[in-house]
C-alpha cells in the first residue's frame, strides 16, 4: 500500500423523493491530508432502500461521482466492507468487485454480525470506528491507514468532508482540482 499515488473517499446522501447527492474526495497520499479533487453529483433517481442490499442503491451513485474523478487506486466508504468473519460482502466488497479496487470500509456503528471489524479510536474519542476491508486488503492494514487519516477527532477529517459534500453543506472547492 505505500506506493498508492490516489485515493479516495466517497459518500451518498438520500432525499425523501429518491434523488440523492454523491460526493468525492480525492488525495494522493494515504494520510488524506491534501485534497487534490471534489467531485459532486447529483442522481436524479435511485433505487428503494431493500433491507441488505444496500449495494444496490448506492453502487450506481458511487460509479457516477467515480466517473468524474481520477483513476483510483483505493477507495474509502462510509460502512463496512464486509458483514461477518467469513467475508459476506457489505457495500464496500461490492464496491471493490464493481470497480476492481481495495477498499476501506469505514462504519460509525456496530453491526451485529460485524465480530471481526477492527476497532479503531481516534484523538480523545472513547467510541471506535469499525473498519473492515475488501478487494485484496487486510484488516488489520486497513485499521493502520485510518488510524493514520488526516484530522485530530473521531471521524476523520476526509470522511467528514465527502459526508458534508453529500449533503449539500457544503460545495466543492474549486481550488482542488486534479492537475
Amino acid at each position: 500500500m505505500n506506493q498508492i499515488t490516489t485515493v479516495g473517499a466517497v459518500d451518498v446522501h438520500y432525499d425523501n423523493h429518491q434523488q440523492a447527492k454523491a460526493a468525492l474526495v480525492t488525495c494522493r497520499e494515504l494520510t488524506f491530508s491534501t485534497i487534490v479533487s471534489e467531485h459532486v453529483t447529483d442522481i436524479a433517481r435511485t433505487e428503494p432502500y431493500e433491507p441488505g442490499k444496500l449495494y444496490k442503491r448506492e453502487l450506481p451513485c458511487i460509479r457516477a461521482v467515480l466517473a468524474l474523478g481520477p483513476q483510483l487506486e483505493l477507495l474509502v466508504v462510509d460502512g463496512y466492507a464486509t458483514l461477518d468473519p467469513l467475508g459476506r460482502p457489505g457495500l464496500g466488497a461490492y464496491a471493490a468487485d464493481a470497480f476492481g479496487i481495495p477498499v476501506i470500509g469505514v462504519a460509525k456503528t456496530p453491526f451485529r454480525t460485524a465480530t471481526h471489524a477492527a476497532e479503531v479510536i481516534r484523538g480523545s474519542a472513547t467510541k471506535p470506528l469499525y473498519v473492515t476491508a475488501a478487494g485484496g486488503l487486510e484488516i488489520e492494514e486497513a485499521a493502520r491507514i485510518v488510524r493514520a487519516l488526516a484530522g485530530p477527532n473521531r471521524l476523520p477529517a476526509v470522511l467528514a468532508r465527502v459526508d458534508n459534500l453529500a449533503r449539500g453543506r457544503f460545495r466543492p472547492n474549486s481550488d482542488h482540482q486534479a492537475t
